[in-house]
């Protein structure tokens, strides 16, 4: 049997004999099963049903799809995929992840207890409440199907861009096992079992282990340090599923994982070329480069300063147990409870490069880099660089969904369901400088012994979130109008609460100034809302082989406040309604299938975050910090969202399986008032133009997937390739003039990438007792293409960034019997 599924496609494509699956699974079609596409069965309106009869817009990958790419956790989908799938490090931490959909739902800070992602992230059902925790190994999937433009009538709360969701295999009942061994370069290993226990008494049990770790990719220098851009992810999983009665099961689940990675290396590409005077600001002469740094606009594989760097560990766990009774033949009733805590600690100092030069100022005409300077305390003998930035982030999580789906006759099938949540976070940050240079030419630095728990605390805060929702939804077929006529109506109401508190500024009780009047205390949230997030979709099948549908939709990201602000104002939801049309098609015998889907939508009350150094008023004296501090605004106005998506998939011969997809994504946010002050402390008092972060306009992937038997064995190869143009990860200029229209420090924006990976099997290779061999070899990033995806600063003060992963390969050998 062979199931192929075309991840860069976004669709699953292969051919299998023909049985039925559930959860992604692929079902052959067509007069000639060994060249045609299979059913791709999805559960994406809480019910199986195939992909091209779901009349929405949908991706899935498959379990295949994962092996072929070497996918081992949702950071290795940040290659592109899926195009309209952004998934990126929260800057340079891979301990949480940025997700967002057709560029809505971006959190571009993670480490926020009272701020919500706007993609919706599902395991088995379960919603997985932070950003943190994202980057743990992936144990046995079945598919991921992620569900594009606005989910929140079936999925609810922080799903305005869409929902990814992730099924895992269930117990099967059969003794079988799975296990795979793999090497790689950079030091890589990884091991994974994946054990079924027959059935017993109606109980079947299924255990899972995974093991992956790899070394850095950055060499620090720094003795005893660890290097950049490594990982280390482990992880077990029981399941028990017990059939109780014919009619009734218990699915219960728990799991643990370890998630320990460093951060990634922050590169200076080019020192600051200094700006000529203009009518908005004086001339800016071109920066010092220290002896000691190297910059350079091409990978360097060695960090030209060490500096201290450590792990950066999160562990998550968590329990599940879903309840299924099909009460009646027309109504199943299920339950979902669940219970999940993680940590995750922050420990990054990535960016010691971008300090490796210094202006040119009146206090320091000559730009020496011995000048003394004391921050938070600690005397530095020369100038202080590379910023070590820590974090600890808690959550525990709370939910029971409680859901019923049936019929009503032939024509009405309805899903409703009502969902309690509740989660308690609570977090922390410190930053402070650990080198300091040690003459005036930056030829020699020092690095400063600093124990963390002396260090201040820059800030705390906890929040307790707790959400309410009920929804329905039902889809009418006429049979007078020959049952091929669909109508779908369903709403959702939801209320979220969220109460807590910003405890701690600069290592202080806060003191805030209201109303002409310092308060000193707690900064309290007391955050309230309710709303209604309604659907409406009209489907025809206008022949067997093509459906069309139109859809119109609402979803939202719950408000909340920054617990990087000093005030820790509360800010509102953020909203989208978007129309989509679209096509799902089948042709050529089933071995071409073509899917499109446009959509064009408004975006309002968009969360945008503006940054600024925060300065401590020493006896008189600004003196500037290490704390970042960061206020959420809504922007004002409404915004705009349009798009296309199209994938095809074609199996012109046996074995051969050719696959490509296209995304076109834009948003545009209204101009919005920067709240902190430019260059020379002035404030710009009109808006300034916004731009998306992290989601390029063009995106694309192909793949190439060719199966033949040979004398005994089974030969597969598999070629990806994906591209995405370069996108911002800032929201504005760093200066700008709303009368000239000048630009003093553009954002800049990152590079667009090419990058293919490939694998090569021999599988099905017989050993005795019925097990099966399979030999392989894999390559991420095949031909080592090189882009900076992330860039920040400005070529007047300095570019620095984040190179994609260079090359990595090895290979695995797998058991199954």
């Amino acid at each position: 049997m062979r199931t192929c599924v075309c991840a860069g496609a976004i669709l699953v494509a292969g051919y299998a004999p023909a049985f039925a699956q559930t959860g992604g699974s692929v079902v052959a079609a067509g007069d000639d099963p060994q060249q045609a596409l299979g059913d791709i069965i999805v559960t994406a309106q809480k019910r199986p049903e195939t992909l091209q009869k779901t009349p929405i817009a949908i991706s899935v990958l498959g379990a295949a799809d994962l092996t072929n790419r070497h996918v081992q956790s949702l950071t290795d989908l940040g290659d592109g995929a899926i195009p309209s799938l952004r998934v990126a490090p929260f800057f340079s931490r891979p301990g949480a992840l940025i997700v967002n959909v057709r560029g809505v739902g971006v959190l571009g800070d993670s480490n926020q207890p009272a701020r919500d992602q706007g993609v919706g992230i599902y395991i088995d059902g379960v919603y997985q409440g932070r950003p943190q925790g994202l980057g743990a190994a992936l144990y046995d999937v079945d598919n991921i199907e992620v569900l594009k433009g606005p989910q929140g009538t079936l999925f609810g709360r922080n799903t305005e861009g869409g929902a990814v969701n992730i099924v895992t295999k269930r117990p099967s009942g059969l003794f079988k096992m799975n296990a795979t061994a793999g090497f790689g370069n950079y030091g890589a290993y990884k091991g994974e079992v994946h054990l079924d226990l027959p059935e017993a008494n109606g109980i079947s049990v299924k255990l899972d282990g995974v093991l992956t770790r790899r070394d850095g990719l950055v060499r620090n220098p720094l003795a005893g340090a660890s290097d950049f851009n490594a990982f280390d992810k482990r992880g077990a999983h029981a399941e028990v599923l017990w059939k109780i009665a014919p009619d009734f099961t218990a699915d219960y689940a728990v799991d643990t994982s370890y998630d320990a990675t460093t951060t990634l290396y922050n590169q200076l590409l080019a020192p600051g070329a200094g700006l000529a005077a203009t009518a908005t600001g004086p001339a800016i002469a071109p920066y010092k480069l220290a002896a000691v740094a190297r910059p350079s606009s091409t990978r360097q594989l060695v960090a030209p300063v060490g500096s201290p760097q450590q792990p950066s560990i999160g562990k998550t766990s968590g329990m599940r147990l879903n309840l299924e009774w099909q009460a009646v033949p027309t109504l199943m009733i299920k339950s979902i409870t669940a219970f999940r805590r993680l940590t995750q600690g922050q420990f990054d100092n990535g960016s010691a490069a971008p300090g490796l030069q210094q202006p040119v100022t009146s206090s320091n005409p000559t730009a020496a880099f011995n000048v003394p300077q004391t921050i938070a305390g600690v005397a530095y003998p020369g100038f202080p660089f590379s910023r070590y930035s820590l974090a600890y982030f808690a959550q525990h999580q709370f939910s029971e969904e409680v859901q019923g789906i049936g019929s009503l006759g032939d024509e009405v099938k309805f899903a409703v369901g009502a969902l309690y949540y509740r989660e308690g976070v609570n977090d922390n940050a410190q930053a402070y400088n650990t080198n300091a240079f040690a003459d005036g030419a930056g030829s020699s630095y020092v690095v400063l012994t600093l124990d963390p728990a002396t260090r201040p605390i820059d800030r705390a805060s906890h929040v307790t979130t707790t959400s309410l929702g009920a929804y329905g939804q039902g889809t009418w077929t006429p049979g007078a109008l020959g049952d091929i006529v669909h109508l779908t109506l369903g709403a959702r109401y939801t209320h979220d609460k969220k109460e807590g508190a910003l405890t701690t500024v600069n290592n202080a009780v806060p003191s805030i100034p209201i109303n002409g009047v310092t308060v000193t205390g707690p900064v309290p949230l007391r955050y309230s809302k309710s709303r209604v997030d309604p659907m409406v979709n009209l489907a025809v099948d206008l022949a067997d082989d093509v459906h069309v549908y139109g859809t119109w939709s609402t979803g939202y990201r719950s408000g909340g406040a920054n617990s990087r602000s000093l005030n820790y104002a509360a800010f509102n939801p953020e909203t989208v309604s978007m129309f989509e049309v679209g096509a799902k098609t089948q042709f050529w015998n089933n071995r071409g299938r073509f899917n499109v889907a446009v959509y064009a939508g408004t975006y309002k009350n968009i969360q945008l975050d503006f940054s600024g150094l925060y300065e401590d008023v020493v006896n008189g004296i600004r003196v500037a910090t290490t704390r970042t501090t960061t206020n959420t605004v809504n922007a004002p106005g409404t915004g705009r969202l349009k798009g296309i998506e199209a994938e095809l998939t074609l199996v012109p011969a046996q074995g051969l399986t050719l696959g490509a997809s296209y995304a076109y994504n834009h948003v545009r946010i209204p101009a919005t008032i920067n709240p902190f002050p430019q260059s020379g402390g002035v404030f710009i008092t009109v808006p300034v133009p916004i731009y998306q972060i992290y989601t390029p306009d063009h995106s694309a992937s192909g793949t190439i997937d060719y199966e033949v038997p040979l004398d005994g064995v089974v030969l597969r190869a598999h070629l990806d390739g994906n591209y995405a143009a370069g996108f911002y990860a800032g929201y504005t200029d760093s200066t700008y003039d709303p009368v000239t229209r000048a630009v003093r420090y553009a954002q800049p924006k990152g590079d667009a990438g090419l990058v293919f990976n490939g694998r090569l099997a021999l599988a099905d290779i017989a050993l005795s007792g019925g097990t099966k061999l399979t030999v392989s070899a894999w390559a991420r990033n095949l031909f080592n293409e090189q882009h900076v995806f992330v860039k920040s600063g400005a070529p007047q003060s300095g570019l620095s960034g984040f190179f994609n992963d260079q090359r990595t390969f090895g290979g695995e050998l797998n058991l199954r019997f």
